[in-house]
């Protein structure tokens, strides 16, 4: 059975799409446990809750663009598709 070169390289994106949005769930995973201690901190030492927060949320958003950066692959390998152009 042959398969065209277009179906072989939708399949190919499709695939490389999903395993991409997996990256969603380390940062999901990191700042929940960031949020956490956190809270634990501020628990601790109410006097520092603004260092606190401010130094979390520092550290949430840098995390937060490592699942940016895997949707926005994800997104360009499902509706953009770059790969076309070199069949």
């Amino acid at each position: 059975m042959n398969i065209s070169s277009e179906a072989f390289v939708l399949g190919c994106s499709a695939i490389g799409a999903g395993l991409a949005l997996i990256a969603g769930i380390g940062p999901g995973i990191g700042q929940g446990y960031a949020a956490g201690q956190g809270a634990a901190a501020v628990g601790r030492n109410p006097g520092a809750k603004g260092d606190i927060t401010s130094t979390m949320l520092l550290g949430q958003a840098v995390a937060e663009t490592t699942g940016l950066y895997g949707l926005v692959i994800g997104l360009i390998l499902l509706y953009a598709n770059p790969l076309f152009a070199k069949l």
